[in-house]
């Protein structure tokens, strides 16, 4: 009779367990789709407002800038602002990107962590969703990664290096070593979150 209760239990136990995983895969199918969604619309202002920019640019007389001391220029776009966005196109990836990070941003889009274009040290980071982050996780060297900025200039790069780092090592993410010879660094987590893939990336031409 104690077996019996016993298997009884333990099979009302996996059930809930597989409920909960379930529960947990389609939360975060739901999740993944909300956040692509979210960066789409975003994107599609973004693209706007740099054609409108453009138009208006094209009347204004060129001045010299000293761009190393030099602002990025920001977008403001339903409460958040956004520095430009970011398009990988063999992987079909194009994102827009916050110009600070926090959590709550990024369940909307990644967002600048440190540095600049202009320095040529700037740090993206973004999460782990299936249409966010989670792809160039698996980026080989040579990708081509673009990024376009809220003047209209686009800044080419290749991956020269992907990395993993452990969440405490802050300055090697956003400091370059000796020898470093990186641009750009688009990082998210690992899978289970324990650490994270920081993609190098290289500069290849100046900004048009």
């Amino acid at each position: 009779m104690q077996k019996r209760q016993l298997g009884t239990i333990l099979i009302l136990l996996g059930a809930l367990l597989l409920a909960g995983a379930l529960g947990l895969l389609g939360y975060n199918q739901w999740d993944n789709g909300r956040a692509q969604k979210a960066a789409a619309q975003v994107l599609d202002q973004l693209e706007t407002t740099l054609d409108e920019q453009e138009n208006h640019l094209q009347l204004l007389v060129p001045t010299q800038v000293d761009d190393t001391a030099r602002e990025m220029t920001v977008t403001a776009i339903d409460g958040w602002d956004y520095i430009g966005y970011l398009s990988i196109p063999s992987i079909g990836l194009a994102l827009p990107v916050m110009s600070e990070w926090s959590y709550p941003g990024l369940k909307i889009a990644p967002g600048r962590y440190a540095g600049s274009v202009f320095t040529d040290d700037l740090v993206i980071c973004g999460h782990n969703y299936a249409r966010h982050f989670s792809p160039v996780k698996r980026l080989a060297v040579g990708t081509t990664v673009q990024f376009v900025d809220m003047d209209g200039r686009e800044w080419d790069y290749t991956v020269s290096k992907v990395e993993t780092l452990q969440p405490t090592q802050i300055e090697e993410m956003v400091d370059k070593a000796d020898g470093d010879d990186w641009d750009l660094t688009l990082f998210t987590c690992t899978t289970g979150g324990s650490a994270r893939c920081a993609v190098r990336c290289t500069r290849v031409e100046t900004a048009s």
